[in-house]
């Protein structure tokens, strides 16, 4: 099958290249000629665990180009994703749909024959719609469906998330369009991957809510750890606890400094304007995005209380930048919030992260980037671990003593055993324990 993959960026890169791995003939478009040109180079835009040699393999077995010619590739396709950036608009906090909306007139005009139009972008409920009505007022002629397939991919792992899916929810009535989709997916079928269609505005609020309800789950746990430290319980052995009742499920139950990255934060944000807009107010979701905020800037705090409430001209070493491992993406990470309060406070910051720090240097000012961790802790008054990158995860203590001004850690990702760190000879914070 022939498929164009409107935009290059993370969902699109990575959905094309998967596609092409399946054997299907794909071609990625994108209007930025210098990200073509860098991925004609072998250049990836985005850092995700084994995409480079993914996309190397499939271009070298011809099934996966890069163009920024919209106008051939949608011709010459079955089927055509619009995987475009949807980022929250600026004073609203509505998703910006001026980039579907485009990529839709594109279309229109470029159409031949029968094509299935997909959005996999993450759109609010109704986008659909508009797409179906662009493409048909731009050219009454063309002959189309529109179908939503939102993405369910964790950045670090979202290779391994699109081969081997959960569920593939696809929004779709109509018939023609349907079998399109099973053939597109067929090679997910030996996985026995479900699945599940619905009706197009159904499936757009699916990535919503499935986004909204993950968020819960990290700002309860959270909320529990502020709970767990002040009677002195372990927030880790609570999550356990509840984890293991099928009911519930262990996952995103790690306490933390809050979500960040490119999807909760923006995902939120517009499903509680949609609902604002329908007259129905999601208060839960309105008090995790509160509570959320909040949170990275207290963690800041919580860094500052464990150098005795002052770090004016104090030397604090970060650990980790990125809002999780496995990927550069600062968007709306905890590291930023944590490191303006220890600047608004007088701190001089040294950082280190193994892929964020390109993306870090346009977002964080005045912060002294090193080349890792035991360069960021030299001299300095205390070190943080923000991300949990594995590089960080068997530090050498005895070493890291030897070069710090003092001996403090704050772990805000509860990596390590209090005990381990307090025998090394370390003031030892934790999160909710």
């Amino acid at each position: 099958m022939r498929i164009t993959m409107i935009g290059s960026g993370y969902v699109g890169l990575v959905s094309g290249a998967c596609f092409a791995d399946f054997g299907h003939d794909v071609v990625c478009v994108d209007k930025d000629q210098k990200k073509i040109d860098a991925l004609h180079a072998g250049r990836m835009p985005i850092y995700e665990p084994g995409l480079d040699a993914l996309v190397a393999s499939n271009v070298k077995a011809g099934r996966l180009a890069f163009t920024t010619d919209l106008t051939d590739a949608v011709a010459e396709a079955d089927v055509v994703f619009i995987a475009v950036g949807t980022p929250s608009r600026r004073g609203d906090g509505h998703a910006d749909l001026s980039y579907v909306h485009a990529a839709a007139a594109d279309i229109a005009r470029a159409i031949k024959g029968y094509t299935v139009v997909i959005t996999k972008s993450t759109v609010p409920v109704g986008t659909g719609d508009d797409v179906e009505r662009i493409i048909g007022e731009t050219n009454p002629e063309a002959e189309f469906a529109v179908v939503s397939n939102p993405e369910f991919l964790r950045e670090g792992a979202a290779i391994g998330d699109f081969k081997r899916p959960d569920r593939i929810v696809v929004g779709t009535e109509d018939a023609r369009a349907e079998e399109v989709m099973r053939e597109v997916y067929r090679p997910l079928f030996i996985n026995k991957s479900p699945m599940l269609f619905m009706s197009r505005r159904t499936a757009e609020l699916t990535k919503y809510a499935a986004n909204a309800f993950l968020a819960t789950k990290i700002t309860f746990i959270n909320e529990i750890a502020d709970l767990c430290e002040k009677v002195g319980a372990d927030v880790q052995g609570v999550s356990r606890g509840i984890g293991l009742d099928n009911r519930i499920g262990a996952k995103f139950l790690h306490a933390g400094p809050g979500y960040g990255g490119s999807c909760f934060p923006k995902d939120t944000l517009a499903l509680l304007k949609t609902a604002q807009d329908s007259g129905v107010p999601q208060r839960i979701v309105e008090s995790v995005v509160a509570v959320n905020d909040a949170r990275k800037r207290a963690m800041g705090r919580k860094v500052i209380d464990a150098l005795g409430g002052e770090v004016r001209k104090k030397t604090i070493a970060v650990l980790g930048l990125t809002f999780k491992p496995n990927t550069d993406d600062m968007r709306d990470s905890p590291a930023i919030d944590v490191i303006r309060v220890l600047q608004d406070n007088g701190a001089i910051v040294r950082a280190t992260d193994p892929e964020g720090e390109e993306q870090a240097r346009l977002v964080l000012e005045n912060v002294e980037y090193c080349s890792g961790a035991y360069d960021a802790m030299e001299g300095a008054d205390a070190a943080v671990i923000v991300t949990e990158w594995d590089a960080y995860r068997a530090l050498d203590f005895a070493r890291a003593k030897s070069i710090m001004k003092s001996p403090v850690l704050v772990d805000l990702r509860n990596i390590y055993p209090r005990d381990q760190v307090e025998n090394a000879g370390f003031s030892y914070t934790a999160v909710g324990r």
